[in-house]
């Protein structure tokens, strides 16, 4: 046998040696201590289980499973605002900022006017602004509030035309603008709004009330006549009493040739007159007759009858013509409860939540521009659960109706972005919670929304709310 073939079959005999020992601890009599070794993790195993991946997701899947997303709970934010109206003659506001946290904020204050007015007198240094890339004048103020600490601002408005109740919603903001802290509502009542609104309720005999006591007037005074005339005549009447025969002469009545009594008895006379019994007559009855109101009396009540329903008739037909909403929208499942309508500032309530729009703004500068084109605006909304249990929404259902009669619905994913990337229809709002967040409508065209919609869910009415 050559040496190199020798030399190659040692070799392989010392790796299949080589190969056997390493294979000893693989053995059946040691498999129960290898099973067993697991079980108690070794401190690099644990350390690694808590490094999160670096793609975000968790390495091991939750114990017990989520059933449902979490509710929106909201944080106390570090800012509040408090608004109240002024007992002056013309419309005035006092704005509360208050801090209650540690350090100080930056802060920018929104207060939205309404249509056809102007502010006249504003302090702490805000200015007011006109409707440029907004639905409506504004008054902002931009401030530093020291650590707990309340600012107190006042605003005085001028109106056009009448006094009537004026609702200017205020906001606390980021120094962004968008992404509210808090937001508050007052509504001023002038003194002439009370005798207007009684100027304004119409003459006395259009009124439901007046017609109705009329009405129920004109029967009691039918009756009364009805009922004196009926005893009336029942007294003049004449009393009919049946007469018997009496006493007379003749045959039957007086006193006979023999001197035989009358009076239907047996004659006494000679022997010849035996007596004849004659039979009495009998007594007539008296016809009774049907007592029967006057024409002119049953005429009269059934015309006041017949009139006081037709007028209640025409008084409901006229109500419930004057309650249709002729410019109402068409919409799609609004089958509980009716649309409510308001303004800026006014708290709408629906089925499930009450909706307060405290502003609307449009243009750039508000959110980032959308990727398919559009101008977004943005709705400063807050939604408060009225309901005793978790209740979620959905942002196709929130629209926003443009002048021209065509409606868009929320951009989610503006909202989104709008929101810091949280997902505000993904998360029901908890029972008896409130919300405050920013919605975004992308639009096409110059023309901003003239009013929104917005409801809980498909079978909900919803509200509207007039933002032009």
């Amino acid at each position: 046998m050559p040496a190199s073939r020798r030399h190659h079959r040692t070799l392989a005999v010392l790796v299949n040696c080589l190969g056997v020992i390493a294979a000893v601890p693989a053995l059946p009599p040691a498999a129960p201590r290898a099973a067993a070794a697991p079980a108690r993790p070794a401190p690099a195993v644990v350390a690694a289980a808590a490094t999160p991946i670096p793609t975000g997701v968790p390495a091991a899947p939750p114990a017990v499973p989520s059933t449902g997303p979490a509710p929106v709970r909201p944080t106390t934010p570090p800012v509040s605002v408090a608004v109240g109206a002024a007992g002056t003659p013309a419309p005035g506001y006092r704005i509360e900022v208050r801090n209650a946290g540690t350090t100080p904020v930056e802060t920018m204050v929104r207060q939205e006017l309404p249509s056809g007015s102007r502010a006249t007198t504003v302090t702490g240094g805000g200015q007011a602004t006109g409707p440029v890339g907004a639905t409506a004048g504004e008054v902002t103020w931009r401030l530093r509030l020291p650590a707990r600490s309340t600012t107190a601002l006042h605003t005085a408005l001028a109106v056009t035309g009448p006094d009537h109740p004026v609702t200017a919603p205020t906001c606390v903001y980021g120094t962004d603008g968008t992404r509210p802290y808090d937001c508050a509502t007052a509504t001023w009542v002038g003194s002439a709004t009370a005798p207007a609104a009684q100027a304004a309720a119409g003459p006395a005999w259009r009124r439901p009330a007046v017609l109705l006591a009329a009405l129920v007037a004109v029967l009691v005074v039918a009756g009364a006549v009805l009922w004196w005339a009926v005893r009336r005549r029942r007294r003049a009447a004449p009393a009919h009493a049946g007469a018997l025969p009496g006493h007379g002469t003749g045959p039957s009545g007086g006193a006979g040739p023999g001197g035989g009594a009358a009076s239907g008895g047996m004659s006494t006379g000679g022997p010849a007159d035996q007596g004849t019994v004659y039979p009495r007559p009998a007594l007539p009855t008296p016809a009774s007759r049907r007592r029967r109101p006057p024409v002119w009396l049953t005429v009269g009540v059934a015309a006041a009858v017949l009139a006081g329903v037709v007028g209640a008739a025409a008084w409901t037909a006229t109500q419930r013509v004057a309650a249709m909403d002729t410019t109402k929208q068409p919409t799609s499942g609004a089958w509980v409860g009716s649309t409510v309508n308001g303004g800026l500032g006014v708290p709408l309530r629906e089925t499930a939540f009450e909706f307060t729009v405290y502003r609307m703004s449009c243009g750039a500068g508000v959110v980032p521009a959308p990727p398919g084109g559009g101008r977004p605006c943005l709705a400063t909304v807050g939604v408060r659960n009225v309901t005793g249990e978790q209740q979620t929404w959905h942002g196709q259902l929130q629209r926003a109706y443009l002048p021209s009669g065509n409606w868009v619905s929320a951009d989610e994913d503006a909202t989104r972005v709008a929101n810091l990337g949280r997902d505000v229809f993904a998360q029901p709002v908890a029972a008896g919670r409130r919300v405050l967040l920013p919605l975004v409508f992308t639009v096409h065209g110059a023309q901003p929304p003239k009013q929104l919609e917005l409801r809980s869910g498909v079978f909900s009415a919803g509200v509207r709310v007039d933002v032009d």
